[in-house]
């Protein structure tokens, strides 16, 4: 049953294979793009502390193209405008940056549970 079930979400999730998927897929990245941003600009780290510690362990130049990014789109958001259509189809919504560094955190959170260790910080949100 877990096997099926799983397979079944895999399916609904899948862009390449489910037309709904790709139809929001499609959606979301024409929201980002008008902004310039990331799909993974829009995780919070403030919200899950795994974020932030893997924002902390990219390199530098990486975190500051984010907040780059970020502030562009709040600019944007403020004036009510969009990127030009050129600077549009530059955009790349769905090139990750964190996502690798990200399961790496939680590998190792998992981990230090697993062991019964003490965890690197405390897991309330503000």
């Amino acid at each position: 049953m877990a096997a099926s079930s799983s397979s079944l979400v895999q399916w609904l999730i899948n862009p390449r294979k489910n037309w709904f998927a790709r139809q929001h897929m499609k959606a979301v990245s024409g929201r980002l793009k008008r902004y310039g941003l990331r799909y993974d600009d829009l995780y919070d780290p403030y919200y899950d502390l795994d974020i932030k510690e893997a924002l902390a362990r990219l390199p530098r130049e990486v975190v500051d193209a984010r907040n780059q990014r970020l502030k562009r789109a709040m600019d944007l958001s403020m004036k009510h405008e969009y990127l030009s259509e050129d600077l549009q189809a530059l955009q790349t919504p769905f090139r990750s940056y964190l996502s690798d560094m990200l399961a790496l955190v939680k590998k190792e959170r998992a981990e230090r549970e697993a062991l019964g260790a003490l965890p690197l910080y405390q897991r309330t949100i503000p």
